[in-house]
């Protein structure tokens, strides 16, 4: 969790106005680029954000445009998927005459990757996700992942927990899925520590050596989630949290795509 890092996605709509906002940054030296880590989530189109498999370079170079930058430090496939085609830079999904996911067989994973691979030698990404720099995936309380984080651990790769509240309201309106901030135990915990439930999790998910990337658009609520690093979650605390553990994925795009990508 760091303060100086932007993550970026045609869906989020915000290429385009922190483009504008680093522009200002960096012409007034509020900040220097080498000082900021840029990320952003490449195959997108709506809610999935696959629809540029086959097309990774125009995809970035026109996220580029938008953001104003010369280059990207860490560029991620959202959904191993790819689905038809529509436009780089639009965020409409593809679903068949069927409703389903238009899903394009033509393009294989490998090919995506190579084309990943290809960013970084032509010096417009540093580095790509997943492997070898960043496995970004769900992960709270309610869907711990431990096996899959201590793979990445393994085998040196950044494990990085996005939805690591459970999606809260956003993810409930969604897919109509549970978040984990309403869980007893994780009250208990937060009234012990004399912290809120969200901080509570986010401590938790940091003493696993991982990254977390929460999601607020309530300036108070983002301020409360950098004031993790004054208390620690003893032994106790981890253990019992490690018992609501329910491998219970609240991120469930399929609702909309008429497939379950994770079967």
């Amino acid at each position: 969790m760091a303060d100086k890092v932007a993550c970026i996605a045609a869906h989020y709509k915000n290429e385009a106005e922190l483009g504008e906002v680093l522009a200002e940054a960096f012409q007034s030296g509020l900040v220097k680029r080498e000082d900021l880590s840029i990320t952003t989530k490449a195959i997108l189109t709506l809610i999935l954000w696959n629809s540029d498999h086959g097309h990774v370079v125009e995809a970035c170079k026109d996220s580029l445009k938008k953001l104003q930058l010369d280059y990207l430090d860490l560029y991620l496939v959202h959904f191993p998927i790819a689905t038809r085609h529509t436009r780089v830079g639009t965020t409409a999904s593809a679903l068949d005459e069927n409703k389903e996911l238009d899903i394009d067989t033509t393009i294989s994973l490998e090919t995506t990757w190579h084309a990943m691979e290809d960013l970084v030698s032509m010096g417009l990404v540093r580095s790509i996700g997943i492997r070898p720099a960043v496995n970004q995936f769900e992960s709270h309380p309610y869907f711990q992942r431990d096996s899959l984080i201590k793979f990445c651990r393994k085998h040196g790769v950044c494990a990085t927990a996005h939805t690591p509240l459970g999606g809260s309201v956003a993810n409930t309106e969604l897919f109509g899925s549970n978040s984990c901030v309403d869980e007893p135990i994780l009250k208990g915990l937060a009234k012990k520590h004399k912290k809120s439930v969200a901080q509570i999790v986010l401590r938790w998910n940091i003493r696993r050596n991982t990254v977390v990337i929460p999601k607020t658009s309530k300036l108070e609520r983002l301020k409360e989630n950098f004031q993790v690093f004054d208390f620690k979650l003893a032994k106790e605390d981890m253990d019992l949290i490690k018992t609501i553990d329910r491998k219970y994925r609240t991120n469930q795009p399929g609702k909309y795509w008429g497939i379950d990508v994770y079967a």
